[in-house]
């Protein structure tokens, strides 16, 4: 079994986040999950259940400094009974130069679900969470080696 180089360990640190184009240099968490939804399915003859695929769930949380209001105003639309949610689309790129490779997500039909309308502790950085929904990713190019 060949020894993990450990300098092709990928690091966080070169991850970026973009919103509908525009770098949001600020952010520097980014989180995205698919949950798979299974039903119990029995089979005759056996003790074990089956499972069978019936739904998927994406979530997702970006994170990072607070700098303006300009996010939690785009999604306060939805508080306006004349408009709909704020739709966008979130891209996360990982490129690491060490790395076998570089990754790029994109994360389709982004709605967020929560808006801080302000939140700060005295002494320190304001940071801010973005729980969000998404109709799904696209893998835009994959880790490969070098």
């Amino acid at each position: 079994m060949p020894v993990l180089d450990s300098t092709r360990a990928i690091s966080g640190k070169y991850g970026e986040i973009w919103m509908d184009g525009e770098w949001l240099s600020n952010f520097h968490t980014c989180e995205a999950t698919v949950d798979i939804q299974y039903e119990k399915i029995k089979r005759s003859g056996k003790r074990a259940d089956g499972n069978k695929v019936v739904g998927l769930e994406y979530n997702g949380t970006i994170s990072g400094y607070k700098v303006t209001s300009d996010l939690a105003r785009k999604v306060a639309q939805v508080l306006d009974d004349r408009k709909g949610a704020f739709v966008c689309e979130i891209i996360v790129k990982l490129d690491d130069p060490e790395a076998y490779g570089y990754e790029r997500v994109r994360l389709k039909g982004v709605q967020f679900n929560k808006i801080d309308v302000i939140k700060f502790e005295h002494g320190s950085i304001v940071e801010e969470e973005w729980p969000f929904l998404y109709d799904g990713p696209e893998w835009l190019n994959p880790i490969t080696a070098n």
